[in-house]
């Protein structure tokens, strides 16, 4: 047993805090978290040095912890500029993925044992990019959430349950920064470092509260799910885009968000260090005809050349030019029912059942202590409520649930209650 564990061990009964009305803390400050036990661990940026790492991996026994950093802000995309991973036997690695951008053999090495990861679904996607996919997982951070921790970052969960204190002050870093500061590398061990102590805490508090099941199908239905689809007309998530209402002015804001992913890819930074959004909202308003009128626009005229300022004038000239069938419509193609808010007068009947629905939803989340999105997501109350089954019974229910996707131990919980809901009266 480590010493964090051991630590884990004897303030247990007095650390984990879920929310509701507890008495004072009576703890003691958390303990500071400096440095990695064996000290910081050098990068691993050959081949040579990478089979080595995974020969020692492979080796090791029980689960590892993964944790990756990102240049989210400063870089385009969201790939992994830093993977650390840590096992008993192995100890803590950090990985470059620039220097080993195929890390096949690693996921391989450990494919086989629990990953434990904290906000896993964030994660996930880049290691999966350079081949580290795992076939069964543990989330800190939702284990939180189900054992109804009121804060559930990885910082508060060290210091709640494990009672050290984590120094977070890299987590927004330009990570794609070389060399990267031994500050930074410090941080990123330790991000590792209690991984699989916190794991264990929360298992044993899981099982205390008869929610390990539960975490179980979670963490299976995350490990199992396939990549996102891409995302439909990604511009329309401009940030402002409610001011823009006319066509075209839409189709300013999807010439000039389109122009600037162009740029942003091709310079490998964040599209909002070459045009911000509000820029691109302020030009959708305006219909600049020309670029000196562009640059009299906030967020044009400050230090920008007249190569970029023609860039982006050429990009609201084609909107302007496009005829009328070429012009986006307003809003998106509704894949569900209609926004909540139209219900009443759509469908009176609906909005009694999505009402019904979501004050027994709100109350056995409470009373489970749990956040409601855990419980079940609002996205299937919604579709439950807006298309209920014919003949609404706790079987007909639980079967449109799990075609919605939830998993057992929420059918099992909320097809009662939903039940009852889908029978509410209009009145």
């Amino acid at each position: 047993m480590t010493d964090a564990q051991k630590t884990a061990a004897e303030t247990t009964d007095t650390t984990l805090r879920a929310t509701g009305d507890s008495p004072p803390d009576p703890r003691p400050a958390p303990v500071p978290l400096l440095e990695p036990r064996e000290g910081i661990p050098p990068v691993t940026a050959t081949e040579e040095a990478l089979a080595e790492v995974v020969a020692a991996f492979a080796a090791g026994t029980g689960p590892v912890a993964v944790d990756a950093e990102r240049a989210s802000g400063y870089r385009y995309g969201q790939r992994a500029y830093l993977v650390q991973l840590r096992r008993e036997g192995a100890g803590s690695v950090l990985v470059d993925p620039v220097g080993c951008p195929d890390l096949s053999a690693l996921g391989e090495a450990i494919g086989d044992a629990e990953w434990v990861l904290h906000a896993a679904t964030q994660d996930l996607p880049c290691l999966r990019d350079i081949g580290m996919v795992p076939t069964r997982l543990f989330d800190t951070e939702l284990a939180g959430r189900l054992a109804g921790f009121a804060r559930v970052g990885l910082g508060a969960m060290v210091e709640n349950v494990l009672g050290f204190a984590l120094e977070k002050g890299h987590s927004a870093v330009d990570w794609s920064t070389r060399p990267l500061p031994e500050p930074w590398l410090r941080y990123a061990a330790l991000d590792v470092e209690l991984l699989v102590d916190l794991r264990d805490a929360l298992e044993e508090e899981l099982v205390q509260q008869g929610k390990l099941e539960w975490a179980r199908q979670e963490f299976a239905a995350i490990a199992a799910a396939p990549p996102p689809p891409p995302r439909k007309d990604p511009w329309r998530r401009t940030s402002g885009m409610h001011k823009v209402r006319r066509r075209r002015q839409m189709a300013v804001v999807r010439e000039l968000w389109t122009a600037r992913d162009q740029v942003a890819q091709r310079r490998d930074v964040s599209p909002g260090k070459v045009l911000g959004d509000a820029a691109i909202v302020e030009a959708a308003l305006s219909l600049p005809p020309n670029s000196h009128a562009l640059a009299g626009l906030p967020g044009f005229g400050h230090r920008m050349g007249r190569r970029q300022l023609e860039q982006w004038q050429a990009a609201v000239d084609r909107a302007r030019a496009l005829p009328e069938s070429e012009l986006p419509q307003p809003g998106q193609p509704l894949n569900g029912p209609p926004p909540p808010r139209a219900w009443a007068d759509k469908d009176p009947a609906a909005a009694a059942r999505l009402s019904a629905a979501r004050a027994a939803v709100t109350a056995l989340a409470e009373n489970l202590n749990l956040p409601q999105e855990n419980l079940i997501t609002p996205d299937t109350v919604r579709r439950l409520c807006w298309e209920p089954p014919a003949e609404p019974t706790r079987e007909t229910v639980a079967e449109v649930l799990s075609g919605h996707g939830a998993r057992p131990w929420q059918i099992e919980q909320v097809a009662p209650i939903l039940t009852e809901a889908l029978l509410t009266d209009a009145g």
